[in-house]
């Protein structure tokens, strides 16, 4: 990601409504549907300035982590121990089949050889361990935002099916979310690329309206994991290593 990218997300991802709703929805997903023993380990890979580090300290034990030196130092001081530098595909340093659950959060997409990221992210969970990913969704979406955040792609539910797969993961859950403001955000991209007026719409909206955001995205958590979502801007999926 462009350095600005990481700026603004240490900026604002404790006040921005994506941030802050979307931690809710993920957490609510988490307790829902990923059983995890009461000292649970768990990695977040491509951890950024840390924003999700507190919310995943509920379930268990934390590591993570980010290969941004500035952002692994912010995260670094969340966490309250060192932020590992280990880059995908092959993670060098974190132990192999240690982890009950690795979260993958926005991150696939970044990575060019994304089957084989998601296949050295498998290798380190315990067997009967389970992997949370978050993608953006829908590749006619592509936007400026795509563009500076240096995305390599946008997922279909097929795709990203395929790509669990190819992994040697099975495929527990598969789902939309951030769908009650689809409808918003793909006429918004819809109307910046008719326009050539896109951004990366990633500011801080009037406060009236981050607080209207954060409210209907953080409803999807009564729901996530209980009720088929209608399409949204992300695909949220749960997977799991072989119990052998």
């Amino acid at each position: 990601m462009e350095r600005v990218v990481y700026d603004r997300m240490a900026e604002l991802d404790e006040r921005h409504w994506w941030y802050r709703a979307r931690r809710e929805v993920l957490a609510a997903l988490i307790a829902r549907r990923i059983p995890l023993p009461p000292d649970a380990r768990i990695l977040e890979i491509g951890c950024g300035t840390g924003h999700n580090l507190a919310m995943l300290k509920r379930f268990g034990r934390v590591d993570a982590v980010e290969i941004d030196g500035a952002a692994r130092a912010i995260a670094s001081k969340r966490l309250g121990h060192a932020v590992m530098d280990a880059p995908l595909p092959g993670l060098p340093g974190v132990a192999d089949r240690a982890y009950d659950l690795i979260a993958c959060l926005d991150v696939i997409e970044h990575i060019d050889r994304d089957r084989e990221a998601l296949a050295g992210v498998a290798g380190k969970l315990r067997p009967g361990g389970r992997v949370l990913i978050t993608v953006p969704a829908f590749p006619w979406m592509w936007s400026a935002h795509d563009d500076v955040n240096h995305h390599k792609r946008r997922y279909t539910r097929a795709t990203l099916s395929i790509l669990v797969g190819e992994a040697g993961l099975k495929l527990e859950m598969l789902s939309w979310f951030n769908s009650l403001l689809f409808p918003l955000a793909a006429a918004a991209r819809l109307a910046g690329r008719a326009t050539g007026r896109e951004d990366s719409d990633d500011k801080l909206p009037p406060r009236p309206v981050n607080a209207l955001f954060e409210t209907l995205f953080g409803l999807e958590r009564y729901a996530i994991g209980r009720l088929p979502f209608p399409p949204g801007v992300s695909l949220v999926a749960i997977a799991s290593a072989s119990a052998s």
